[in-house]
C-alpha cells in the first residue's frame, strides 16, 4: 500500500512537470510578469538616458527647420509648459527606441518555446528587414522630405507675414511624416508575407500598378504640403518600393509554387 501511494505521488508530480500542465502554465505566467517588470524598467532607463541628451536630440530633429528660418530667428512656444512637455514627449519616444532591442530580445525569448525553428528563422529575417526599411524611411524623411517641406512653408513669408513656427506643431508634423515614411517602407515585408502565403502574385501587383501610382500620389498629397515637388518626393520612393515588392512577389511566389 505504501509503495502504491508513493508511485501515485510520483506520477502526480510528473504530470505537473509536463508541458501544458498547471505548473508549466504558472512558470510561463511568471515569465510574462518578469518580462513586464523588466520592460517597464528598461523603458524608464531609456527615458532617463534620452532626457540627459534631450538638447542634442531636439537640435537634431529641428535642425532642418532652423536652417530655413531667417538669420537670428528661432522656433517659438506660446505656452509656458510647451517646451518642457515637448522635451518629455521626445524623451519618451527616444527612450522607447533605445529600449526596443532589449524588449524585442525578451519577446523573442518568450516566443521561442512555442514556435517552430522554421518560423523563428522567418521571423528573424522579417524583423531585420522591417527594422532596416523603417530606418531607411525615417532617414529619407529627415534628410530629404523635411528640408523641402520647411522651405516650402517658409516661402509664404512676406513683409506683413513672418514665419515663426511653434515647436509643438512643428514636431507633430515631423512625427507624422516620419511614421508615415517608416510604415510605407514596410511594403516589401508585407508583400513577402502575402507572397509566401499565396495571397498575392507579381502578376496581381503588375495588374494593379496604375492604382498603385494613383495611391502613391494621393498619399503624397495628404502627408505633405500642397505642392508638386514635395508630393513627388514622397511618391517616388513609394513607387520604387512597389517595384521592389513586385520583384519579391515574383521571387518568393515562384519559389513557393515550385516547392509545392
Amino acid at each position: 500500500m505504501r509503495a502504491e501511494l508513493g508511485s501515485r505521488a510520483a506520477a502526480d508530480d510528473g504530470a505537473l512537470l509536463t508541458p501544458g500542465s498547471g505548473r508549466s502554465l504558472l512558470s510561463r505566467l511568471d515569465g510574462v510578469r518578469r518580462f513586464l517588470v523588466r520592460t517597464a524598467l528598461i523603458l524608464a532607463i531609456g527615458f532617463l538616458v534620452a532626457f540627459a541628451f534631450i538638447s542634442r536630440i531636439v537640435e537634431f530633429i529641428l535642425r532642418p527647420l532652423q536652417q530655413v528660418l531667417p538669420q537670428g530667428d528661432r522656433l517659438v512656444y506660446l505656452q509656458s509648459t510647451d517646451a518642457f512637455m515637448l522635451y518629455l514627449k521626445i524623451s519618451a519616444i527616444a527612450g522607447a527606441v533605445l529600449a526596443s532591442p532589449y524588449i524585442l530580445w525578451q519577446v523573442w525569448r518568450l516566443s521561442v518555446p512555442v514556435v517552430s525553428p522554421r518560423i523563428r528563422r522567418l521571423a528573424v529575417a522579417c524583423l531585420a528587414g522591417a527594422t532596416l526599411l523603417f530606418l531607411l524611411g525615417a532617414a529619407f524623411a529627415h534628410l530629404v522630405v523635411f528640408p523641402w517641406v520647411w522651405r516650402f512653408l517658409a516661402g509664404f513669408a512676406t513683409d506683413y507675414m513672418r514665419f515663426a513656427p511653434e515647436i509643438g506643431p512643428a514636431f507633430s508634423l515631423y512625427a507624422k511624416i516620419l511614421i508615415a515614411m517608416g510604415l510605407t517602407f514596410q511594403m516589401p515585408v508585407v508583400v513577402f508575407f502575402l507572397a509566401r502565403a499565396g495571397l498575392v502574385t507579381h502578376r496581381t501587383l503588375i495588374h494593379y500598378g496604375r492604382y498603385a501610382i494613383l495611391a502613391a500620389f494621393v498619399i503624397g498629397a495628404i502627408a505633405t504640403p500642397p505642392d508638386v515637388v514635395s508630393q513627388v518626393l514622397l511618391a517616388a520612393p513609394l513607387l520604387g518600393l512597389y517595384g521592389l515588392a513586385v520583384g519579391i512577389a515574383w521571387l518568393f511566389g515562384t519559389r513557393t509554387r515550385v516547392d509545392d
